[in-house]
């Protein structure tokens, strides 16, 4: 009984409180407001990525593995 209980618990959880930001995203009309997310994580993926690679280089020249 206790195990059902508790994923019934998190099932609620994240159905009631960590999805309803996306609930917000989901009842905005226009495709540009409705995806400012994932503009907000494309480019923060892409920033670290080009400080990955600058760092890369940095090791390359210097010749550390």
């Amino acid at each position: 009984m206790i195990p059902t209980n508790l994923f019934r618990l998190i099932g609620e959880f994240c159905t009631n409180v960590l999805f309803k930001p996306y609930d917000l995203f989901r009842s905005i009309e226009g495709w540009w407001s409705s995806n400012v997310v994932n503009f907000i994580l494309i480019s923060i993926i892409s920033i670290l990525f080009l400080y990955w690679l600058g760092q890369l280089q940095r090791f390359k020249k210097a010749g550390v593995e």
